[in-house]
């Protein structure tokens, strides 16, 4: 059984899948990926999104704004916790620092990732944070807001280790996506081989970031065992022991049973 920590299963493109959501749920469940997280990456949408996935007993979601959306509703710490108190809402985010895709002025980007952590505090939910780029602010912030009282998850992080050591030492878990299967990803690669079992999360982030060999095509969540295979095969490690790890270690990251 696999988890997938991270994904936006309201944008997959569903024409691969005759158009049917559950068509794409039974392609998703027949590669064994049994459960999942839907990630919330703005309010304009998210009322749609948590639609979609509330009738399936197997899909969580999240409640955020995410850092790359400029133009969009600012999150206040009132409407985070009011959307937590919705069922299948198990974390606050996607939130966090971007200096790659984002330039200029950032402070609105810093004080968005502010409100994120308060609310999460405020709730006492996980956070799912995006970080690229922007190491020592994303590390200063989250101690200066104790984002460690409620801890979280680093996703698709391709940072270097020592930023994935700060983090865990904050009590965040570190998620590989797909990348993990990139020729020149060398770097993810070493990165991730020295991450502890117990704090390592899979995803696929789709629809995007599809792993080798379907790289360039839509992502979906059936493609998280690649993911799993590929850290398996460079930690040394059965894909069974690796798979059972990060099933138990989202589990207890999100409160679920």
């Amino acid at each position: 059984m696999f988890f997938d920590s991270h994904c936006h299963l309201d944008r997959v493109d569903l024409g691969g899948f005759n158009d049917s959501f559950d068509e794409l749920l039974s392609t998703i469940e027949q590669a064994g990926c049994t459960r999942m997280l839907c990630i919330g990456v703005n309010l304009e949408s998210f009322d749609a999104m948590h639609q979609r996935i509330e009738p399936y007993q197997h899909i969580y979601c999240s409640a955020g704004v995410h850092p790359d959306y400029e133009d969009v509703q600012e999150p206040t710490v009132e409407q985070l916790c009011a959307l937590a108190t919705r069922d299948k809402v198990v974390a606050i985010g996607e939130t966090g620092l971007d200096y790659f895709h984002q330039s200029g002025d950032l402070d609105w980007q810093r004080e968005r990732f502010v409100t994120h952590i308060e609310a999460a505090r405020e709730c006492g939910l996980p956070l799912v944070i995006h970080t690229r780029d922007a190491r020592e602010d994303t590390l200063k912030l989250l101690r200066k807001h104790e984002a460690h009282k409620v801890g979280g998850v680093l996703h698709c992080f391709t940072e270097d280790w020592e930023m994935a050591r700060a983090a865990i030492d904050l009590g965040f878990y570190i998620s590989i996506s797909g990348i993990v299967t990139f020729h020149q990803a060398q770097n993810v690669r070493d990165m991730a081989q020295q991450i502890p079992l117990e704090r390592l999360l899979i995803e696929t982030d789709a629809p995007w970031l599809s792993p080798a060999p379907h790289r360039g095509k839509t992502n979906h969540p059936g493609r998280v065992r690649l993911v799993a295979e590929k850290l398996a095969e460079i930690r040394g490690e059965s894909l069974a022991s690796l798979a059972n790890a990060t099933f138990d270690n989202a589990n207890r990251l999100f409160g679920l049973n």
